[in-house]
């Protein structure tokens, strides 16, 4: 669907939003929080600016945040779990203004880490920094998920197949799906007006997944850990915003 510019104007509203729950949460990030704690921080955020949140309640998910550490790929619930020196922190978390909705993901480490971990982070983030550059008009939805994939596998990492970006608009989860994965050269062409929140999740070892018997939390099949970045992002006639920046 091709978004109007009041639209995206909505979207972009809601994306500061998310923006400034991603800033407090990283914030909040510190050994001895738990994930709990880091939920009830975009709740303020949320009641401060007066935005409605597009996770909880979602298919009767409890939370306003997904916290999702070490070895969880997506969709953790927030809990008790403690932080501790050495883990990373994946947050996903999103927002609606005026009917229109933000979504966008990060991945941090706690306090010191292993160097091999933040190779991790970093290659997660440059993967989707890598789709985000594909997104002008005539190329196709394929040519991200390739970009994505590239930088993931270059640097001997693998991506989930599985859990995929989407579009979003009044909802948060719309067609068409944006694997992060190609070939490329495939899907609907993109146009000015689409927006869309491109995801990778990239794993350590395999791209094999499990899901954990709460039915959110999904996992490494094989244990080892991952890292997500999620934007939302338009693309306008010059080529690809980010909604979810500060």
């Amino acid at each position: 669907m091709r978004r109007s510019a009041d639209e995206i104007a909505k979207m972009r509203k809601a994306g500061k939003v998310v923006a400034e729950m991603h800033e407090c949460i990283r914030m909040a990030i510190r050994p001895g929080v738990t994930t709990l704690d880091l939920d009830r921080v975009g709740r303020d955020v949320l009641d401060r600016r007066g935005a409605r949140s597009n996770f909880l309640g979602y298919h009767g998910f409890p939370a306003v945040i997904c916290a999702s550490p070490n070895d969880m790929i997506v969709h953790g619930i927030p809990n008790d779990t403690v932080l501790v020196e050495g883990d990373i922190i994946s947050i996903d978390c999103g927002a609606i203004i005026q009917g229109y909705h933000g979504d966008a993901a990060f991945t941090v480490g706690v306090g010191s880490i292993a160097s091999e971990a933040q190779r991790l982070i970093d290659v997660t983030e440059a993967s989707l920094t890598a789709g985000i550059a594909q997104m002008y008009e005539g190329n196709r939805i394929s040519d991200i998920g390739q970009a994505v994939q590239e930088v993931a596998e270059a640097a001997g990492f693998s991506v989930v197949r599985e859990y995929v970006g989407h579009a979003i608009g009044t909802e948060m989860h719309e067609k068409p799906e944006v694997p992060n994965y190609g070939p490329g050269g495939r899907g609907p062409k993109l146009r000015p007006g689409n927006v869309f929140a491109v995801e990778p999740m990239v794993n350590a070892g395999d791209y094999g997944t499990r899901l954990l018997d709460d039915g959110w939390g999904v996992v490494t099949a094989d244990g080892a850990l991952s890292a997500h970045f999620e934007h939302t992002i338009a693309i306008l006639d010059h080529g690809p915003e980010v909604l979810t920046l500060p």
